[in-house]
């Protein structure tokens, strides 16, 4: 495969190390910088991301390579040799034909993209793999995050894998199940008094004090950020390269939304797909619906709110990407809606008795948003339709416990299951 090297690479860096990418860039002021540790503009301090000189890909490359993010190597900030490195491999998820859900909702074309499949079962081992290997390049030696439970399991994972220490903090009120699948590896897991926000200051402070962390969420963010854009790339291709129509997507810091976004455009701009108008639509749980509040109210800022949902892993009442959202969402002429929590554990089970996908409350989040969206005539039901399942339904069990179980108890005798399916039937 011919991949360009960067000839700028950051210093003790090896030729190639970050790939094709050249330099992060301003999202705000535009103003370059080289690459490195770095997430904040010298000039305005607004965010920064990678950007690219790319040579000519092929789908044919593309094909060739391993079935994993890896296959879209030269689109990454990532060395050509990545898939020989001790990584979990994420990606290339199923994009399911959900034809039950379709007919359920009164869509024509619906595809699940169900990022349950990856080795920790949630999309966060896709900007994880990234963020790792940016931190493997620059010879950094701890693997670090705040999270809201996905973001922990995958950066303990991933650490475990590629043999380095990883510290992960959390909310003390998270998921029992994700601490739990935190801490199986061995992690050194720390739970915080305080939501996430309160956690993600901590973790910025403890970045700015620490030689040789890599906080893939806060100082390797610009490469972190861009392994979602592989969920755009795998959603493609699996549809023969082509783009659908519209688009729904949970929204948590709204990097996921954004990074979508960029990947769509990316493949237009290296005529890998045909260019189409596409709309873009995000999903928030109400007791965490800044972006939302702020579309409704017709802002172009983002005012913070308090997290209150049983949706944890979109609970950031601070997104760093709001106003980016804004922007796609605006642009393609998408829009952003909220549900509350009854709708999500409604949804929950909606797209398991459809579709036999157990998906987290993040997945019930975007199910309901999608279904309400239709009924206020912002869907079309006529144009082919995406919505991203970005978790496992294990990781969130308590939000349908109360809601689901045996449909009865009897003794081991015939007689008594006799009667009760005579009396279901």
């Amino acid at each position: 495969m011919t991949t360009a090297v960067a000839s700028d690479a950051p210093a003790g860096c090896r030729p190639g190390a970050f790939g094709n990418a050249t330099h992060l860039i301003c999202r705000a002021c535009g103003a370059k910088s080289p690459l490195g540790p770095f997430y904040a503009c010298l000039e305005c301090f607004g965010p920064l991301e990678v950007g690219y000189e790319y040579p000519e890909i092929t789908r044919e490359q593309i094909e060739r390579g391993p079935k994993s993010i890896w296959r879209y190597a030269p689109l990454l900030p990532v060395p050509a040799d990545i898939a020989s490195f001790r990584s979990t491999d994420p990606g290339f998820t199923r994009l399911v034909d959900a034809r039950n859900l379709a007919d359920d909702l009164g869509l024509r074309q619906l595809w699940v993209k169900d990022d349950s499949g990856n080795p920790t079962h949630s999309f966060k081992d896709r900007v994880v793999a990234v963020a790792l290997s940016a931190a493997r390049e620059l010879g950094l030696q701890v693997l670090a995050c705040p999270s809201t439970g996905n973001l922990a399991n995958a950066v303990a994972a991933a650490a475990a894998r590629a043999g380095i220490r990883s510290v992960v903090l959390v909310p003390s009120n998270l998921e029992q199940q994700k601490i739990l699948a935190s801490a199986v590896y061995d992690t050194t897991l720390i739970a915080i008094e305080g939501t996430y926000d309160d956690v993600n200051k901590l973790a910025s402070e403890i970045a700015g004090e620490e030689d040789g962390w890599a906080f893939v969420n806060v100082n390797v963010r610009p490469y972190y950020a861009e392994g979602s854009k592989t969920l755009a790339y795998e959603i493609a291709e699996q549809l023969g390269w082509r783009l659908p129509d519209q688009v729904v997507i949970p929204v948590a810091s709204g990097s996921q939304l954004t990074k979508i976004d960029k990947g769509f455009t990316e493949l237009i701009k290296l005529g890998l797909v045909e260019e189409k108008p596409y709309k873009v639509f995000g999903a928030q749980a109400t007791g965490c619906s800044p972006i939302a509040q702020a579309y409704r109210a017709g802002h172009d800022v983002v005012a913070p709110v308090k997290p209150d949902t049983i949706a944890k892993s979109l609970a950031i009442g601070n997104p760093a990407d709001g106003p980016y959202v804004l922007d796609v969402i605006r642009r393609t002429g998408g829009k952003i809606a909220d549900v509350d929590d009854a709708t999500v554990v409604t949804n929950i089970r909606r797209l398991a008795r459809t579709e036999g996908i157990f998906g987290e409350t993040a997945g019930g989040v975007t199910l309901g948003v999608t279904a309400k969206l239709i009924n206020d005539g912002d869907l079309d039901p006529n144009a082919e339709t995406v919505f991203i399942n970005s978790g496992d339904g294990l990781k969130t069990l308590d939000a349908v416990a109360d809601q689901v179980g045996p449909k009865i108890t009897i003794p081991p005798r015939y007689d008594a299951f006799e009667d009760f399916w005579k009396g279901n039937n």
